[in-house]
């Protein structure tokens, strides 16, 4: 196998499979700079100010002379990402739709109004901050008495509720209603205090239309003792969750959660594309898949804009790239403030190269939605949700928007967790093979010669189990994380 990867025809560098040195030659090129695994040779001059080419698009202009075989990175590479872009609908609406009748099938549970889940667990959801150590205690209580009766009982705990203003309220009101809501927990217990501004009177018109018969309320305020009375409400949870059975559903009924973190050179190259290829298939048949990470389509969004299903999605994503640089500009902060120190030690320089590396996991589907922050997913097919990148943040956002489990891609490895399952795949098989304990499936294998076919099969059929019960690493390792996304002020 050649140590150095051209991705695309069009592409003016290439990226190193393995560390290199200089003088070595490869097809070719003989190199004028070590060039470590990820990062990428130039393969012909390039002069200041000329675009550099990687997957077929423009990843950054360079900053000096760049001659052939020497390392393009941070020192040469600049991003050329603008604040505000007049983006033109091309008036070819691309079509949407899926055939359910071939959708594969999976076991889960049929909630009463109709919705599917994957998990049959007990969530106990703070209303505001101050609860937190209530609501830890009794669902560490109830999973010592009544584990046997469900899936386990888990409190998803955060700082917010009150003090808060404005949007960030509201943010915090949608996610809390969204994991209320969500059908992986065969009940809920929402922990209140009795003062905060996230008022039950106020938060039950979020609810919707769920089935509001597995919600249960606790106010700590109004009881003599708050955690006896937690805990007995969550063993009547638990009798009722004990009564669910899985049945046998079809996958069209499934949302996916596409996130990316920790990425390096090769997410772009193996793990991303890979989702891609589940992403197409998914929709094929029916399935929903949600994206997220909204300032990393930042350089990428016209590709995305051009796979809208109609000029109404085009728009919308439109204002949900913009919004989004404002948020940057509103803060005083550059909009290509993006990709993180790991994420350049492993090979990407630009927030454009990101971006196209990142938003492969969407495949070539139509976007037929484009949601709000924690909005919940309304079409089946492939929708954008807004967001931030921030990992935990935005497993929360997905989980909160509806989604069954995530498809999490890394290179460089993480533990983290969210309230619903979470994929991890590796886009190296370096990584694959030391966190073994992290690691869900090896995208590193594409590599090393298998089929994206073969790839996406297999992921399928990974998908299916884990929708069916089968628990992710994450989840065997005790990771359930959460965070709610603030931008302003806290009183």
């Amino acid at each position: 196998m050649d140590r150095l990867l051209k991705i695309n025809g069009k592409d003016n560098v290439a990226v190193a499979l393995e560390p290199l040195k200089e003088g070595d030659t490869e097809s070719g090129l003989t190199l004028m700079d070590d060039i470590n695994f990820g990062h990428k040779a130039a393969l012909c001059d390039i002069n200041p100010g000329g675009k550099v080419i990687k997957y077929g698009f423009p990843i950054g202009v360079c900053t000096r002379d760049i001659k052939k075989g020497e390392l393009v990175h941070s020192h040469n590479l600049a991003s050329d990402v603008k604040e505000q872009i007049k983006y033109e609908y091309s008036g070819k609406p691309l079509k949407a739709g899926g055939d359910a009748e071939k959708a594969p099938t999976f076991y889960g549970y049929r909630r009463d109004g109709g919705k599917v889940g994957i998990r049959n667990e007990i969530w106990i959801i703070p209303l505001v901050g101050c609860v937190n150590n209530t609501a830890e205690f009794i669902a560490r209580a109830a999973n010592e008495r009544f584990k046997d009766k469900c899936g386990g009982f888990h409190a998803f705990l955060h700082p917010y509720g009150c003090s808060q203003l404005g949007e960030d309220h509201e943010n915090t009101r949608k996610v809390l209603a969204g994991l209320c809501r969500h059908p992986n927990a065969a009940g809920v217990l929402r922990v209140g205090l009795g003062c905060e501004n996230n008022t039950l009177d106020s938060f039950l018109p979020l609810l919707g239309d769920c089935d509001r018969s597995r919600i249960k309320t606790l106010v700590t305020q109004n009881c003599g003792d708050e955690r006896s009375e937690g805990i007995r409400i969550l063993g009547e949870l638990a009798d009722c969750a004990a009564r669910q059975e899985r049945a046998e559903i079809s996958a069209s009924e499934l949302i996916i959660g596409l996130k990316c973190g920790g990425s390096d050179a090769l997410s772009g190259i193996t793990a991303n594309p890979l989702c891609g290829r589940l992403t197409d298939i998914f929709t094929g048949f029916g399935g929903s898949a949600l994206m997220t990470e909204t300032p990393e389509m930042f350089g990428a969004e016209t590709i995305l804009m051009e796979r809208s299903a109609d000029i109404d999605t085009f728009e919308k994503q439109a204002a949900m790239i913009n919004g989004f640089k404002n948020y940057f500009v509103s803060h005083g902060m550059a909009v290509y403030e993006n990709p993180s120190p790991g994420n350049k030690e492993g090979g990407i320089t630009t927030i454009e190269e990101k971006s196209l590396g990142c938003t492969q996991k969407g495949g070539t589907a139509a976007v037929v939605d484009v949601l709000g922050y924690a909005e919940h997913c309304k079409k089946p097919g492939l929708s954008l949700l807004d967001g931030p990148g921030n990992d935990i943040v935005s497993c929360t956002n997905l989980a909160a928007a509806g989604a069954h489990m995530i498809l999490f891609t890394t290179g460089r490895g993480t533990p983290l967790g969210a309230p619903v399952p979470v994929l991890k795949i590796s886009s190296n098989s370096a990584l694959a093979e030391k966190k073994k304990n992290r690691t869900d499936y090896n995208a590193g294998s594409i590599l090393d010669g298998k089929s994206f076919c073969d790839g996406a099969a297999e992921l399928l059929a990974l998908v299916l189990q884990t929708a069916s019960g089968k628990l992710t690493r994450s989840e065997q390792n005790g990771n359930r994380d959460m965070a709610i996304f603030k931008s302003g002020v806290t009183l």
